[in-house]
């Protein structure tokens, strides 16, 4: 009998364990989806949809899908010169921006968020504080020091090291910038490149301690559009995708 009864208590046991390893099982794969739902895609490699050129309701051919990639030329010698700046149709606040880029030997790009379309502004940068995008190697701004290089907050806070990959390779750089915690951050190829603040006295500082000094609208927008920047080089972008926090 205690045979029996043991051997019963066992089965049950078994049995619990199994569904609560199912149960789990399931769980992660819920939370997994629900994490990935939380993401918008920016750019999925078929469609710009969701972007414009700055201060213009189209694309021009110089932004075009190669492929599942997007890829910055510049116009031909000749061509008008305007800016062609892209930015995003929808306004963020609160957010982490994934993305790969490549960029083109010795050259130069960046990513702005906080963009405002005023028409006092005639660029992206005027209002949007940049994450670098270069050749660390032969674009002579990397030799301008180091807030210049790839992955600084453009002329403010310098990469913690270079991670950059060889040209003609892709980067993978996550931004997140929360006002809530007053708290910016950039990732390049998994290694965090710089933290900083994102509003008030520190970053108030950092900007009287920039080339924005005294810049009408500089970093002054909470609320505004992602930018990726038209600095007249060839540059790719693929994987864009935001989260809201």
């Amino acid at each position: 009998m205690r045979k029996v009864i043991v051997s019963v208590a066992f089965l049950i046991f078994f049995i619990s364990c199994k569904q609560e390893k199912k149960e789990s099982s399931e769980s992660v794969v819920e939370k997994i989806e629900m994490r990935e739902s939380e993401w918008e895609i920016l750019f999925d490699g078929t469609s710009l949809d969701k972007w414009k050129e700055f201060q213009n309701d189209a694309v021009g051919d110089v932004w075009k899908i190669e492929g599942d990639v997007l890829i910055y030329t510049p116009p031909s010698e000749g061509e008008e010169k305007k800016n062609h700046d892209l930015v995003t149709r929808d306004e963020y606040t609160d957010f982490v921006l994934s993305l790969d880029w490549k960029i083109s030997e010795a050259g130069n790009s960046g990513v702005f968020w906080g963009v405002n379309e005023d028409a006092k502004y005639g660029t992206g940068y005027q209002t949007g504080p940049e994450v670098q995008i270069l050749d660390n190697d032969k674009h002579p701004d990397a030799k301008a020091g180091t807030t210049h290089q790839a992955g600084a907050l453009y002329d403010m806070v310098s990469p913690a090291e270079d991670v950059t990959k060889p040209i003609g390779e892709w980067n993978t750089m996550v931004i997140t910038v929360n006002h809530k915690d007053n708290m910016g951050n950039v990732i390049l190829n998994g290694t965090e490149m710089v933290t900083f603040p994102v509003q008030g006295e520190e970053w108030d500082a950092m900007v009287a301690d920039s080339k924005f000094a005294g810049w009408d609208g500089f970093g002054k927008f909470t609320t505004g559009k992602i930018g990726l920047q038209d600095h007249g080089n060839i540059v790719a972008f693929r994987n864009i995708k935001i989260k809201q926090l």
